[in-house]
């Protein structure tokens, strides 16, 4: 059976603080580990209310201090924010402070709305150079050489697995030519999906980081005790992305007993759209719902995101997925 990883945004619910934000994390990160997750990936956002994962190679950090063997990283760091020579010290620091722990994912979008991006991108060239950039970002991780002017200390030949995320065919298509592991964005973007799995692995050329490809697809599981429970905990995610598309992001709402009542027609059916790749239900519905995006789209791992307001009831939908894993592993 394929890995199941996690994606965390370190939601920020309505009446709860960045702080409370952070400690869930830790103690999700904790719960994941202990149920067999393979990694836990926070991503970069900025200038959002409800995602606390702005400094996300500080949180990384922490959540990699606070756990001992699942995996921890970026998905991801949003590299035209940053100088490659930055994000390569910074992953360099955390792969030398947890040892075959930490990984990398990097994305070409800003994460974020146009005023912040031009506050972050103080001196942005654009997104077109962000291929050079990758492969300056890779060749820091390479060991140094006698009369190389500029290192990434620590970071010059530290074990830093790099993916590429995306949600175009263009992440995709850069990804099979340098031989990454790519990270597809099904969970909020997945119309490009099948075609940018398809070119990925036609076009994936073996590298000294990866002998054959491995592409992750996200999914959003919300899994609860009844099919009825799960949907009234999803339209908390519904609810957010509605409030973003009119362009009013805020805290992480909690769930409604109507949804129908809270968007428009049009409202729905973008979201509906959006989010797409989602399965909402209680165990059995779980169930039959991963093996079915499993058989459709052979992903060679699923990252899980939950957007769940109550923690404990975000930790037992974790948990549910795994056990729905479980049981499509040994055929019940």
């Amino acid at each position: 059976m394929i890995p199941f990883s996690v994606l965390d945004l370190a939601p920020v619910t309505q009446g709860s603080t960045p702080s409370q934000a952070f400690a869930n994390s830790l103690d999700l990160a904790r719960w994941a580990e202990q149920l067999g997750y393979t990694r836990y990936w926070l991503a970069e956002h900025h200038n959002m209310p409800g995602i606390a994962s702005a400094a996300t190679s500080v949180l990384i950090g922490h959540i990699a201090g606070g756990t001992s063997r699942i995996r921890v990283g970026a998905g991801g760091i949003m590299l035209p924010n940053h100088a490659p020579l930055q994000v390569a010290e910074q992953f360099g620091t955390l792969a030398s402070l947890y040892p075959g722990r930490i990984d990398l994912g990097l994305g070409r979008a800003p994460g974020t709305d146009q005023p912040t991006a031009r506050a972050l991108r103080r001196y942005y060239e654009g997104a077109e150079t962000f291929p050079n950039d990758v492969r300056e970002l890779l060749a820091y991780f390479e060991p140094a050489v006698p009369g190389q002017v500029v290192q990434a200390v620590p970071g010059a030949g530290v074990e830093v697995p790099v993916w590429l995320l995306g949600s175009s065919l263009f992440s995709a298509q850069l990804a099979a030519a340098l031989g990454l592991p790519f990270a597809f964005a099904s969970h909020f973007a997945p119309d490009a999906m099948d075609e940018a799995l398809m070119l990925y692995r036609r076009d994936f050329k073996p590298s000294a980081r990866l002998a054959t490809p491995h592409a992750v697809l996200g999914v959003n599981v919300v899994a609860a005790e009844s099919d009825e429970e799960a949907r009234r905990l999803f339209t908390t995610q519904q609810q957010s992305f509605t409030n973003l598309r009119r362009g009013r992001p805020g805290l992480i709402p909690p769930p409604i007993d109507d949804i129908e009542s809270f968007w428009s027609p049009i409202e729905k059916h973008g979201v509906e759209h959006a989010l797409a790749c989602a399965v909402v239900g209680g165990p059995d519905t779980v169930r039959a719902g991963l093996a079915a995006f499993i058989e459709r789209h052979r992903p060679d791992e699923l990252m899980i995101t939950a957007n769940v307001f109550d923690h404990a009831q975000r930790k037992r939908s974790f948990e549910l997925a795994m056990q729905a894993r479980e049981q499509l592993a040994t055929g019940a």
